[in-house]
C-alpha cells in the first residue's frame, strides 16, 4: 500500500511538471557575445521556369536557371546591443568554401561541370546589421560575392532572424502566434509582404552538425541537448492592385506594371533551449508571379510568368573540414 501511495505520488509530480513546462513561457532567442563566432553549412537547391511573351527585347524579365549550392559560412559577432527584449546584432560573414553549380535551363542545354569546394584564402566578407525588428540592414560587401554566394548568405539570413519575430514576451508549448514582414527584395510588383503564422509544436533532442575529413555530414559527438521545434508557414501577399501594381522605382522609369505575385514557404526550424541558436533549419518554398511590365504611354509591353521552387537548409556546425579560423 505504501509503494503504491509512493507511485501515485510520483505520478502526481511528473503531471505536476510536465503541465508547469507546457505553460512556462520560453524565449528563443540567440544568446550571442561580441568576439563569439559561428559556422553554418547551407544548401540550397532552385529551380526556375519563365515564360516571357515580348516583341521587344526585356532585360528586366528574369532568367529561367537551377542552382545547386552548398557552403560553409562563418558568422563573427562584431557587437550586441540591447533594445528593449530583443537584441541589435552587428556582425560580419566569411564563407569558408562553396560547392555549386548555376546553369540556364534552355533547351538541349546539359548540366555544366560542378565548380566543387572552392575556398578563396582572401574571400570576401559580408558586413551586416540585424535591427531590433529583425530586419537585415546596413549590408555592405554583399555585391562583391558570386551569385550563388548572396543566395546563400540570404538562405541563412532568412533563417536565423525569424526569432526576432517572435513574441517578445516568450512562446509556449502548443502556442501559436502570427506575424508580418515586407518583402524586401525587389520585384515588379508594388506592396508586397509575407503573412507568417508559426507553432511551437514540441521539444526534440538535437545536435549540431560535424563534418567529417572527406566532407561528410554526421552529427556531432557532443551530448544531445534539447531544441524547440518551430513550425512556420508563410504566404506571399499583396496589397497593391492587380491592375496597377508598378512600384516608385518603375514609376522613376516611366514604367507600369500589372500583375500578380503569390508564394507559400514551409519552414522547420530547430532551436537549442540552451543557447537561443538555430540547430536546424529547413525550408519548402514555391512562388508564382504572372506580370505585365510596359512603357507609360503603352506603346511596348512585356508579359512574364515565372514559377519557382526551391529547397534550403541550414545546419550549425562544430567542426569545419579544415578547422580554419
Amino acid at each position: 500500500m505504501k509503494n503504491l501511495s509512493n507511485r501515485c505520488a510520483v505520478l502526481v509530480l511528473l503531471v505536476a511538471a510536465t503541465t508547469l513546462a507546457a505553460g512556462t513561457r520560453m524565449k528563443l532567442f540567440p544568446n550571442l557575445q561580441p568576439a563569439q563566432t559561428l559556422t553554418y553549412l547551407i544548401r540550397y537547391q532552385s529551380d526556375k521556369n519563365v515564360k516571357t511573351e515580348s516583341t521587344v527585347a526585356a532585360p528586366m524579365a528574369p532568367n529561367a536557371a537551377r542552382l545547386d549550392a552548398h557552403g560553409l559560412l562563418r558568422i563573427e559577432v562584431l557587437d550586441v546591443q540591447p533594445a528593449g527584449t530583443k537584441k541589435i546584432l552587428h556582425a560580419r560573414a566569411k564563407f569558408l568554401s562553396l560547392d555549386s553549380g548555376a546553369w540556364p535551363k534552355q533547351h538541349g542545354d546539359k548540366k555544366p561541370v560542378r565548380d566543387t569546394q572552392r575556398s578563396d584564402p582572401e574571400a570576401k566578407s559580408v558586413e551586416f546589421t540585424i535591427s531590433a525588428d529583425g530586419f537585415v540592414e546596413n549590408v555592405q560587401g554583399l555585391d562583391s560575392l558570386l551569385p550563388e554566394q548572396q543566395q546563400a548568405w540570404q538562405e541563412w539570413a532568412a533563417r536565423f532572424t525569424l526569432a526576432w519575430t517572435f513574441p517578445a514576451d516568450g512562446v509556449k508549448l502548443a502556442e501559436k502566434w502570427k506575424s508580418e514582414q515586407p518583402e524586401r527584395a525587389e520585384a515588379p510588383i508594388a506592396g508586397l509582404y509575407w503573412e507568417r503564422e508559426s507553432a511551437y509544436v514540441r521539444d526534440e533532442p538535437c545536435r549540431a552538425t560535424q563534418l567529417t575529413v572527406t566532407g561528410e555530414v554526421s552529427a556531432s559527438r557532443a551530448p544531445a541537448e534539447s531544441c524547440a521545434v518551430v513550425l512556420t508557414t508563410a504566404k506571399l501577399k499583396q496589397k497593391s492592385s492587380q491592375k496597377d501594381a508598378t512600384p516608385e522605382d518603375f514609376k522613376l522609369h516611366e514604367l507600369r506594371t500589372m500583375g500578380t505575385a503569390k508564394g507559400t514557404n514551409e519552414i522547420i526550424t530547430y532551436i537549442s533551449l540552451r543557447t537561443g541558436l538555430i540547430v536546424r533549419a529547413t525550408e519548402e518554398a514555391r512562388q508564382f508571379m504572372d506580370v505585365v511590365v510596359a512603357t507609360a504611354d503603352g506603346s511596348n509591353r512585356v508579359h512574364y510568368n515565372v514559377d519557382a521552387t526551391s529547397h534550403s537548409e541550414v545546419l550549425l556546425v562544430t567542426e569545419t573540414l579544415s578547422n580554419q579560423p
